[in-house]
């Protein structure tokens, strides 16, 4: 029934208001009209999210390209390289320091008439002088000792580039291992999603079986809703798969510097892990390189620099000068003399801050206690590496373990599966066991397939620990 039938039956109601049946008739037909027009709608709506989503190009990625992509398109490494570049502008900065102070002043003046008085503003006089004047200086400074503080602020300086650079290394880690997670979920996503497919195959099978013993009066309809149930619960739950798959390669492509691309993982597994790595030779490789170690190390360095400049303050500062004065008039006697005169002169100037002596000492103390507190920092970042890595190194041989007992549940679970099948088949189960042995065979499926991702992770966890992730 169409729109307009409605509308005519309407108008009849109002005709014969007695006949409630037409406009149960009516309603009926007109939510079901709205049903219909409801789920096209949605239908609609949901082949053209799908189609939007065909449309996004799809890029296979192996691990070594996504490490490369992080080294060019990541915004947060692209930051700490641009701090390496501040760094070595401040090495030149301190070195400069090394170099003579050179200054040159220039002037020209209007001289006025000299006026002179007695003390008591009596017996005024007049002198009249040369009205031009002019006066050159040049003056240079070479240090020739600073008690240490030019050199330790060039080392301190260096240290600073080193540990700009080293923060790169550090950071560079650690967006390594964020889009390998990323990545390496995303590949327990397609993995997830393929084992849904193939039970929701497995299950369409089983729906035609039942149908087909249900026609020959040797199944109950309830036995095929169940089934039914079943099967949208699996089509749900790869959906939710598919909606994380979406979410999670948006972040990765904001982490690799992408736009509008897919990625698929392409990435051998059973390649990637080895057991039979020793936990000792790990330890040693994160002692080495750990960018976290390192980056407390040459906090403690600069510790000892600063203790050095804070002591520079308390010894004598050493210079070359060197002076270059031409001028005139010489207005310093009366009358003055319309001359010009030249005056220079070279030598050594020491320079000593009395007041260091009791102000620079307790600067110094507290230089001490930074130095000392930077030394305890650094045994407690490597106590923390060393135990992160005994922990990384623990979960990854566990990751083994878990991986065979998941493919022992896989195995058993599809024997299980193929036996209440065929005792099902064969009228001596009942369809909730049946049921019962299909969602134990998922989940051991998918079980299966995250420990086998797994061991990859924890892999790469622990090169991530050591420092040489991706080297």
């Amino acid at each position: 029934m169409d729109i307009f039938e409605i509308k005519k039956i309407k108008k009849l109601r109002n005709f014969a208001p007695d006949f409630s049946w037409q406009l149960q008739y009516t309603q009926k037909y007109y939510y079901q009209l709205m049903k219909r027009r409801i789920i096209c709608c949605a239908v609609v709506a949901m082949m053209m999210a799908q189609h939007a989503t065909a449309q996004t190009p799809q890029r296979k990625i192996t691990i070594g390209e996504l490490f490369t992509l992080v080294e060019s398109g990541s915004k947060t490494l692209r930051m700490q390289k641009s701090g390496v570049d501040v760094s070595a502008r401040g090495i030149e900065e301190a070195k400069s320091k090394r170099l003579p102070d050179v200054g040159a002043s220039l002037q020209m003046s209007y001289n006025g008439n000299v006026v002179m008085t007695d003390r008591d503003f009596g017996n005024v006089k007049g002198f009249s002088q040369p009205h031009f004047g002019n006066s050159f200086a040049l003056e240079a400074q070479q240090v020739v000792y600073a008690g240490g503080a030019i050199d330790a602020g060039i080392r301190l300086a260096e240290l600073q580039k080193s540990m700009s650079e080293n923060a790169v290394a550090l950071t560079r880690n650690q967006q390594r291992f964020l889009a390998l997670g990323q990545y390496l979920d995303l590949y327990k996503l397609d993995n997830g999603m393929k084992v849904y497919q193939s039970n929701i195959a497995l299950t369409e099978k089983l729906i035609a079986d039942i149908n087909t013993k249900q026609q020959q009066g040797m199944a109950l309809k309830n036995d095929v809703t169940r089934y039914e149930l079943q099967m949208e619960q699996l089509k749900l739950g790869k959906r939710k798969l598919e909606d994380q798959k979406i979410i999670l390669n948006h972040q990765l492509c904001n982490t690799l510097g992408l736009e509008d691309v897919m990625v698929e993982p392409e990435v051998d597994l059973d390649r990637i892990g080895d057991a039979s790595v020793k936990e000792a030779d790990l330890q040693s490789t994160a002692a080495m390189l750990s960018p976290v170690i390192r980056q407390s190390a040459l906090e403690m360095q600069a510790s000892y620099q600063q203790l050095k400049l804070a002591k520079s303050e308390m010894m004598p500062k050493v210079a070359l000068v060197a002076s270059e004065n031409f001028m005139g008039p010489f207005t310093y006697d009366i009358p003055p003399i319309d001359n010009n005169f030249n005056v220079w002169y070279v030598g050594v100037g020491v320079r000593y801050s009395l007041s260091s002596l009791f102000k620079s000492n307790k600067t110094v103390r507290k230089a001490k206690a930074q130095q000392l507190q930077s030394r305890e920092a650094h045994a407690v970042v490597s106590e923390r590496v060393n135990n992160d890595m005994q922990q990384a190194y623990t979960i990854h041989q566990q990751a083994f373990v878990e991986l065979h007992t998941q493919q022992k549940s896989v195995e058993l679970a599809s024997q299980n599966y193929k036996v209440m099948n065929n005792r099902y088949l064969n009228q001596l189960a009942l369809v909730t066991d049946m049921v019962d042995a299909s969602n134990l065979k998922l989940n051991a499926e998918l079980q299966e397939v995250n420990a086998r991702i797994n061991v990859a992770y924890t892999y790469y966890n622990m090169m991530y620990v050591a420092g040489n992730l991706g080297e």
